[in-house]
């Protein structure tokens, strides 16, 4: 089985909503994490990262409002995400569970009015 757990970053009158628990699944399998936030920002970039044991997080991928995606060459085959505007979410796919998906992902929002740290 492999776990998967969440933890989020906001500032401000801007807020990221997560859900609460780790997420279990197979090898093999797929899984969605959500992530949805709060803004009234047109101006924002959305990044998700990675982190297992003690080691630091890893940069998987970022996601603008116009839909530019940058990913991290390591996760292309296998991670996938998008902003969608209407519903104010970007869910991180993960195809082809393998063990060492096992880790905490993070999700992590700039907007217009903030400064990158």
């Amino acid at each position: 089985m492999i776990s998967l757990s969440f933890s989020g970053n906001c500032k401000g009158a801007d807020r990221v909503i997560q859900p609460t628990g780790d997420v279990t699944a197979a090898e093999e399998d797929t899984v969605t994490l959500d992530c949805s936030f709060e803004t009234s920002d047109t101006n924002y970039y959305l990044f998700w990262y990675k982190q297992d044991g003690n080691n630091s997080p890893k940069f998987i991928l970022s996601c603008s409002q116009v839909g530019t995606v940058n990913t991290e060459k390591e996760y292309e085959e296998r991670f996938s995400s998008k902003v969608n505007s209407t519903s104010k979410s970007v869910p991180l796919k993960i195809q082809k569970l393998q063990l060492s998906d096992s880790a905490v992902y993070y999700f992590w929002n700039v907007f217009s009015d903030d400064e990158m740290i």
